[in-house]
């Protein structure tokens, strides 16, 4: 009841705002050419999880957005979160972005990040959200948020976070974990969302109308652990009953019909770990991580929207250049109980006390904060339908996106709800951005940007895409090079697998024997970028 009621404080506290924001001028920039840029990025979520991409998961913000905007069915990132999110700061591979220092890992002093950039060009830059990028225990660090390019930074700098008490919860170089003490009804997801409100709302108010923002929204919803709000649990109570099979076979189904795959494609099988549905000993527990998983990712949409109504309100949203993705793709790891770092507790911060268990343990159900669990191998699996394997790997499942840029302003009555098939990687933001600003001469910058600028997609200018762009990649678990429609990837220290991507993108039917020739020559300029890239220690 108490949540019910703060969230109609809350709807009235919008709609206020949004009546009051209608009765102001705004003249949305008129004369500025560089358009606003909110940039949205998920974590560890599976290519198919949202509806516009085939999920039966509840998103009708994303959904809203794809509708008038474009989606991209070959955008890819890399395996883990980190490397990704150095790509779309910098253009640049992890490997040839970043370096370790001592113990952490941060920028190469050469590296001009986006919102570096972005800034020189006169833009407000703000972030709520996940960094990642450099030593968590370095709150105001040489790498931060604050220290590379963003005015304004409120999150946190590790990986994973307790959504009801995020550790080193972070506020431009200063730890505020008072906020989530000092409120038990605190929920990381729209805590992020009321912060970014809040920098936008402070740039308003003290900035020139002509002054564009770059908003960074880097949530972490959905990774682990499975923390979510009692309301939104119940509200998909019973919704995955049906397990992962039939729902794997369901959304691939809708994924062909809505076009964002290859309609001749195959199902990729069922990891050969997990049992069939009807075999599975916890259904209850299972379908309890499941619900909560679609919980956190249904609480960030409904934050997203949040946002871009307050952009309509303001008169900004159609000069607003929008783009939701992910990091990686679903992660399979079921965490043991002896999973422990800086950023878990022993107890509870609501005023009990009461210890958290952490590890998947089927006699605990997830989603309070007494218990700290990730949705596993069937569940990810699903998310990551059709593709193969998962986060951490190089196949398909761990490095797919989805990809939604929306710019009413920007993109063409006729482009808007299109599907945008040309091959995109997490490195070709950058370029994009700063193309989509004016910056003509981001080409000349200390270390030239890797990826290439794909505005052209969106505005229906370009020509036929490149038929033999190379893109490669290696971490973790995961090594790969694909070049037009031919890929080889490989599992760890493995034995090299290739495919032809356009005619079988689940990764089924390996190549290697039947192409020994592609296969070496790919090899080759993998070992070639590999060497190129090596990131220094």
């Amino acid at each position: 009841m108490r949540g019910q009621s703060r969230r109609r404080a809350e709807s009235l506290v919008c709609l206020l705002s949004v009546v009051c924001l209608s009765l102001v001028s705004v003249d949305a920039r008129e004369e500025a050419s560089s358009p606003n840029i909110l940039l949205i990025v998920a974590d560890d979520m599976g290519y198919s999880d949202l509806g516009c991409y085939g999920g039966e998961i509840r998103t009708p913000n994303l959904d809203s957005l794809a509708a008038r905007g474009v989606r991209f069915t070959n955008y890819y990132v890399n395996n883990m979160c980190w490397p990704t999110r150095a790509s779309l700061l910098t253009g640049l591979y992890p490997r040839t972005a970043l370096v370790n220092k001592g113990n952490a890992r941060g920028f190469r002093d050469e590296v001009r990040t986006l919102p570096e950039v972005l800034r020189e060009r006169g833009y407000a830059t703000m972030m709520a959200g996940k960094w990642h990028l450099s030593d968590p225990e370095l709150h105001d660090g040489p790498d931060t948020p604050q220290r590379r390019g963003f005015d304004q930074f409120y999150g946190t700098l590790h990986g994973a976070s307790d959504f009801f008490a995020p550790a080193g919860l972070n506020w431009n170089g200063k730890v505020v974990e008072h906020e989530w003490r000092d409120n038990p009804h605190y929920y990381y997801t729209d805590a992020l969302t009321n912060r970014a409100l809040g920098f936008l709302e402070s740039h308003y108010s003290r900035q020139s109308k002509e002054s564009p923002f770059f908003l960074y929204l880097a949530f972490n919803a959905a990774h682990w652990p499975l923390h979510a709000k009692p309301e939104d649990i119940d509200a998909y109570k019973g919704h995955f009953s049906r397990g992962w099979d039939q729902l794997r076979r369901e959304r691939f189904a809708r994924m062909k019909r809505l076009g964002v795959v290859n309609s001749d494609w195959k199902l990729s099988p069922r990891n050969s770990s997990v049992p069939s549905w009807e075999q599975e000993a916890h259904k209850a527990w299972q379908e309890r991580r499941m619900e909560v998983y679609a919980a956190q990712v249904t609480s960030m949409d409904e934050n997203i929207g949040r946002v871009i109504r307050y952009l309509e309100a303001r008169g900004e949203l159609d000069d607003t250049l929008v783009i939701f993705q992910h990091d990686n793709g679903g992660c399979h790891v079921e965490y043991l109980p002896e999973r422990k770092g800086s950023w878990t507790r022993p107890r509870t911060t609501d005023g009990r006390e009461i210890p958290i268990r952490p590890g998947n343990l089927p006699g605990v159900m997830p989603g309070p904060q007494s218990s700290f669990q990730s949705y596993g191998y069937g569940w990810a699996n699903l998310s990551n339908t059709p593709f193969r394997l998962y986060k951490q790997h190089d196949h398909e499942g761990g490095t797919r996106s989805p990809l939604i840029v929306s710019w009413p302003q920007g993109i063409s009555k006729e482009r808007q709800g299109t599907i945008e098939p040309t091959l995109c990687h997490a490195i070709d933001m950058m370029p994009t951005l700063l193309a989509l600003s004016g910056d003509s001469d981001f080409d000349q910058h200390p270390l030239a940007l890797e990826g290439r600028a794909f505005d052209g997609e969106l505005r229906g200018t370009a020509e036929q895409g490149e038929t033999d762009r190379v893109l490669c990649w290696e971490h973790s678990k995961g090594r790969a090079i694909r070049s037009g429609a031919m890929k080889l990837v490989a599992v760890g220290k493995g034995p090299w697998e290739l495919y032809d991507l356009v005619n079988d993108g689940t990764e089924l039917h390996d190549l290697v024997r039947e192409q020994p020739d592609v296969a070496a020559q790919l090899e080759t300029q993998f070992n070639s970028w590999r060497t190129r890239t090596r990131m220094s220690r």
